[in-house]
């Protein structure tokens, strides 16, 4: 926070109140409860995704993109993965391990970071809100994230 704040303020003509709403919603978003669908595709229950077959693929398609008119069933699974995909805040996470009661993530590209989801009391081990994952060198917002803190448009 202390070096979102002398960044902004060290810009000439920054110290307005656009800035000042910048802070605040990024001080808010410091203090949200972690969930597990910050980090990876899940239902309206909140429970992990299964990344459809052909995914990627069906997502690159250019009709696909911001999503199709047609109402086929056919392909409604990877418009709700999509769906629960675009809710995701933070980048380059995958499932190390779906027990019965606890889910192990780890980031894509450092395989240390690694984070314990139990899915009972529906919170992560040692971790409670997203100010407390500031403690790991690396941990990157996506796109989605930076339009929510207002930082990209």
């Amino acid at each position: 926070m202390t070096d979102f704040v002398i960044e902004y303020y060290s810009h000439e003509g920054y110290a307005d109140l656009q800035t000042l709403k910048l802070m605040n919603s990024y001080a808010n978003f410091l203090k949200k409860p972690l969930t597990l669908g910050m980090f990876v595709p899940v239902d309206a229950k909140g429970n992990i995704l299964k990344e459809p077959k052909n995914y990627s693929s069906w997502k690159s398609l250019e009709h696909n993109k911001k999503g199709s008119k047609t109402e086929s069933p056919v392909f409604e699974e990877y418009k709700m993965y999509r769906k629960a995909e675009q809710k995701c805040l933070f980048e380059g996470f995958t499932i190390a391990y779906n027990g019965y009661s606890v889910v192990r993530i780890t980031a894509i590209y450092n395989p240390s970071i690694e984070l314990s989801f139990n899915k009972n009391d529906k919170t992560f081990q040692n971790f409670k809100d997203v100010e407390s994952l500031t403690s790991f060198d690396e941990i990157f917002l996506n796109s989605n994230a930076l339009k929510k803190l207002g930082l990209r448009s």
